[in-house]
């Protein structure tokens, strides 16, 4: 490798997302890159030239490890979408302007749908321009829902955040049931795809029943059969788990969130704030069944719990971000890294390279196949997708008994003023 490297981050975080990052570094560094530089809050920092040179944060193989177990995004990310190549010449010229300052070679960014949709256009860019840089992609996404690749890394370590803690949740309520009804309603991450909701079956086992409902937004949700269905159970028993996803809509497309929420914030590539769904449904539950009803939100705890991270997933997320530099050195271009799975059990892969243009601005949906004919749970055949990736631990570096990640200093206005910054 003769120039040097620069990687972002993009789009929501994942538990593994730095894994990825140190799978870039030390693959460029192993390569012979001059550098690795990191941009600081995706393309919409390097346009800013916010950037920074990732040796003098990461100093060490332990350095390495403790970046592999750091949740959130090392670099800072953002939602920022670049405008056509052909009416955005002005941006573009920029972007290449700061690239060819830094002798970049190769141009990495880590992140899902959204992202792919940058790389696209930057490599569409430098195609039609005659630039030498090489743009590829690596997947990153809890929602699971990039196309063509098996699956994300970032949506193994979820799936086990989520199976754990909904586990962990109906034994809370267990303890509760003397003389007592009580529904739950935990509301998990998505948006349109229901990969994460379905983790949650994985909860099941000779000590756990595991969620008694289980609605994914692939199909619509009608509130009139789910009240019916919460009834006919009460009959049965006293404590009743549902897991929904945020993104479930009505047959009318309206999102359930919607129905309780007046949020209207929407983000650069339109994707409308979703939050509140299982709050909504609680309350709904609470009057017309009269009955105890509680809503659990995992919210940002899903996609930044490190400490329960899968292993297959930390070592996946680095194995990504290193095979994209050395497609990159091997002169591949608007393209992202796939993983290609060949056996469930044992669990079997591999990794190849796949058009980007295929990738972009797509959703991967749960196969209709996997979902039960009723609409409320989860088949065998989804269990045995997703089990595989929630393998195995990896232990975090502990400090005083809690976790210690890598960070970037933040300086205060003092400071930056002291330094003439």
């Amino acid at each position: 490798m003769k120039g040097n490297v620069i990687v972002g981050q993009s789009g929501g975080p994942t538990a593994v997302i730095n894994s990825s990052l140190a799978g870039v570094y030390r693959a460029a560094i192993d390569r012979g890159a001059k550098k690795v530089y990191g941009m600081r809050y995706g393309i919409q920092g390097l346009l800013d030239e916010q950037y920074i040179d990732l040796s003098k944060y990461i100093k060490s193989d332990l350095d390495v490890e403790i970046l592999k177990r750091t949740p959130s995004s090392f670099l800072g990310t953002c939602r920022f979408k670049l405008p056509d190549i052909h009416e955005g010449g002005e941006i573009y010229e920029r972007i290449f302007e700061i690239l060819e300052k830094l002798d970049i070679e190769c141009f990495i960014y880590i992140g899902g749908n959204d992202s792919m949709d940058t790389i696209k256009k930057l490599s569409d860019y430098a195609l039609i321009s005659g630039k030498p840089q090489k743009f590829m992609g690596v997947p990153k996404t809890i929602d699971n829902d990039l196309a063509v690749t098996d699956h994300t890394p970032g949506f193994g370590s979820a799936a086990k955040y989520i199976a754990t803690s909904t586990k962990e949740i109906i034994r809370d309520g267990l303890g509760f049931s003397y003389k007592k009804k009580m529904i739950t309603v935990i509301e998990i991450m998505g948006r349109n795809a229901g990969w994460l909701t379905g983790a949650s079956a994985l909860s099941r086992g000779e000590d756990c029943d595991g969620p008694d409902l289980i609605y994914l937004p692939e199909l619509p949700f009608d509130t009139e059969k789910f009240m019916s269905r919460l009834k006919k159970l009460l009959e049965k028993k006293d404590v009743i788990t549902v897991a929904v996803s945020e993104g479930i809509r009505t047959k009318d497309g309206t999102y359930v969130s919607e129905l309780g929420s007046s949020v209207d914030y929407v983000d650069a590539f339109g994707h409308k704030q979703l939050s509140g769904t299982a709050s909504y449904l609680a309350s709904l539950i609470s009057q017309e069944i009269g009955c105890k009803s509680r809503a659990v939100e995992f919210s940002t705890l899903q996609r930044s719990a490190a400490h329960i991270a899968s292993r297959v997933d930390v070592d996946e997320a680095f194995v990504v971000g290193g095979e994209a530099v050395k497609a990159a050195e091997g002169g591949d271009s608007g393209k992202m890294v796939v993983i290609n799975r060949y056996s469930n059990d044992p669990y079997q892969c591999s990794f190849d390279i796949y058009d980007v243009h295929r990738i972009a601005n797509d959703e991967r949906l749960v196969p209709r196949e996997w979902i039960s004919k009723d609409g409320t749970d989860v088949t065998d055949e989804f269990i045995d997708y997703v089990r595989p990736l929630i393998q195995g631990d990896s232990p975090s570096v502990m400090v005083g008994g809690i976790p210690r990640h890598l960070f970037i200093p933040v300086k205060t206005k003092r400071e930056k003023a002291e330094k003439g910054e």
